[in-house]
């Protein structure tokens, strides 16, 4: 798989899910919170859209919501219960919408509020619910809210911002550098002071210890509530909180600088700000709210989701960023195992089982490299490294998040000129990474691993000119495989990738063991494959899947008197795994 190097985080992530499980299983009265599910949101599947390139109707090349309205069907076939748009508010496009000037009106290059309004009563039709992506850390700074804060030190909104006077050089407060790079700090003339961005000069931070500011964004929620959407998804959310000392860092890098992650995400406090938003938007609803909550640890969860959290679901990181040395530094990569990649699943599993909590299984959104690239070893069978990781995602307890193209086997572009990528931060990290005296063919290796474009080049929906997704010129282009990875041939093909998310998508609907059902892990020092249960009641269901391109073999005890529901594999012997294979069997509980 890759190297055996262990990583301490994801050992202590493994015990501390140990604990939380013998608390459990010795306390009845821990135990009994561990409700059974019953949330709408908690028995479907939910499918990220990145709005810009999902489809696009009027032939601008830019995905809209009358396209994404064209194709509701193909989302009602995969089982999907919920759509997370990415933001399609008023922006001015410097982070591809996660720069919101206008909460209250949507972006006239995705269409205009009629057509939010269409597109919510149509998914309703087929049991679907819009849920969108609130960026509630910062704004654009053309935010009617920014321009007014900016223009003096004694107006309303003065301090719906973080603003502070220059430090004693004359220089930036304080030496913390932005996640998308260079200082966290932009001077502003008009003002005569520096505010603070967690992310780009263009994406100010709201102040959230004015509680004006957060009764401003409650309202935006109760806004879109009462539209009738069935959800939301905080961005960035771990950063809202600021400590009250801005005091310099311990430096990381060569420049002097520290990253503002170390400096603010979950800052103590910050569950006070969230558990207020909660109470206002949330409760008498039956929306759910998913965070953005990098950072968040699993023996952390209990205070985040569940019966006594903030939100229904966080999305954690620590499997997405097994392969991370230094979040600011792409060309800094560790060497993973398959067993600390299912620790990490079965910290997470077992945290949120045994405290009520509720789980979002993912593997990619539009921040992360393709799966298919990401977790499997390199010139991995496309199609079966495919279907393989799709049985992990629809076979765990929680809600599937399936990224848009995910279902194809989308895999990373390696595009061989930085110029040919449009995202903002990889576009930084390549120049950080030069900065720091990395070559440049170092710097694009990083790039090809981690680039966010490969998340978000347009969806592939048949073998026309630019696989159908536009008339015109993709503001993306299109991956050059979409003769072969495109929804039509796949649907044709009973053997596709796609077809395998439609076979799966049916099954958890025929076996509650694989939705509500109880996880346990099998073979956990297994290199090769990743294996675990699935039990309700008298049903008990048995996954297993072989992350290597080399035949596995396994004590086939754990399987005894069960019968074979699915295997990716034709031939599929008990006992044995050819690679990439996936099974599923059904075991007397």
């Amino acid at each position: 798989m890759r190297s055996k190097r262990k990583n301490p985080f994801v050992r202590l992530c493994s015990v501390m899910a140990g604990i939380v499980l013998l608390c459990a299983v010795y306390h009845p009265a821990f135990a009994a919170q561990a409700e059974k599910p019953s949330k709408w949101w908690q028995k479907t599947i939910a499918y990220e859209i990145y709005v810009k390139s999902f489809k696009d109707s009027d032939g601008d090349g830019t995905g809209d919501l009358r396209g994404i309205l064209s194709e509701l069907d193909h989302l009602k076939n995969l089982g999907v219960g919920a759509i997370w748009l990415t933001p399609c508010f008023v922006s001015p496009q410097k982070d591809n919408g996660y720069d919101v000037a206008n909460y209250y009106d949507i972006d006239p290059a995705y269409g205009s509020m009629e057509d939010m309004e269409n597109l919510i009563e149509e998914a309703k039709k087929r049991k679907i619910r819009i849920v969108l992506d609130l960026v509630f850390n910062h704004t654009s700074n053309e935010n009617e809210w920014f321009q007014e804060s900016r223009s003096g030190r004694d107006n309303e909104k003065s301090d719906w911002y973080i603003w502070k006077d220059p430090g004693k050089d004359g220089n930036a407060p304080n030496n913390w550098r932005s996640i998308f790079g260079g200082s966290a700090w932009t001077y502003d003339e008009e003002r005569g002071q520096y505010y603070l961005h967690t992310f780009l000069p263009e994406q100010p931070d709201l102040n959230w210890a004015n509680p004006e500011v957060r009764r401003a964004l409650i309202d935006v929620a109760d806004f879109w509530v009462e539209k009738g959407v069935g959800g939301f998804r905080l961005d960035a959310i771990t950063y809202i909180r600021k400590p009250e000392d801005f005091s310099d860092g311990k430096p990381d890098a060569g420049d002097g600088t520290v990253g503002i992650h170390a400096m603010t995400a979950n800052t103590d406090g910050i569950l006070d700000y969230l558990g207020e938003f909660k109470a206002a938007v949330q409760d008498g609803t039956d929306i759910f709210t998913v965070g953005e909550a990098n950072g968040v640890s699993a023996d952390e969860l209990p205070e985040w989701v569940g019966p006594d959290g903030v939100f229904d679901m966080v999305f954690e990181f620590s499997h997405v960023s097994i392969d991370v040395a230094d979040e600011m530094n792409w060309c800094k990569t560790r060497s993973w195992t398959l067993p600390e990649l299912k620790a990490c699943f079965t910290a997470s599993q077992k945290t949120t089982e045994s405290t009520g909590g509720w789980y979002p299984v993912f593997l990619e959104n539009h921040d992360q490299p393709r799966s298919i690239s990401h977790f499997l070893p390199e010139g991995a069978d496309r199609v079966a490294g495919g279907k393989a990781l799709a049985t992990l995602v629809l076979t765990m307890r929680g809600t599937p998040f399936i990224m848009e193209g995910e279902e194809l086997g989308f895999v990373n572009v390696s595009w061989d000129d930085i110029e040919d990528y449009q995202d903002i931060s990889t576009r930084n990290h390549y120049q950080f990474a030069l900065d720091e005296g990395y070559s440049e063919e170092e710097a694009m290796e990083g790039v090809h691993h981690f680039a966010r474009d490969s998340a978000r080049t347009p969806m592939q929906w048949d073998q026309s000119e630019n696989a159908g997704f536009t008339e015109g010129t993709p503001w993306l282009p299109v991956y050059e495989d979409y003769s072969v990875y495109n929804v039509d041939s796949e649907m044709a093909d009973p053997k596709s990738v796609l077809n395998w998310y439609l076979t799966l998508s049916r099954l958890r609907g025929e076996h509650e063991e694989l939705v509500t059902g109880s996880y346990e892990e099998l073979f956990h020092d297994d290199e090769q494959i990743f294996a675990y249960t699935r039990e309700k009641d008298d049903k008990k269901a048995v996954i297993l899947i072989n992350f290597s391109a080399q035949e596995a073999s396994y004590d086939d005890a754990c399987i005894e008197g069960a019968r074979l529901l699915l295997s990716t594999n034709e031939n599929n012997v008990k006992g044995r795994l050819a690679p990439f294979e996936a099974a599923i069997y059904q075991a007397a509980a």
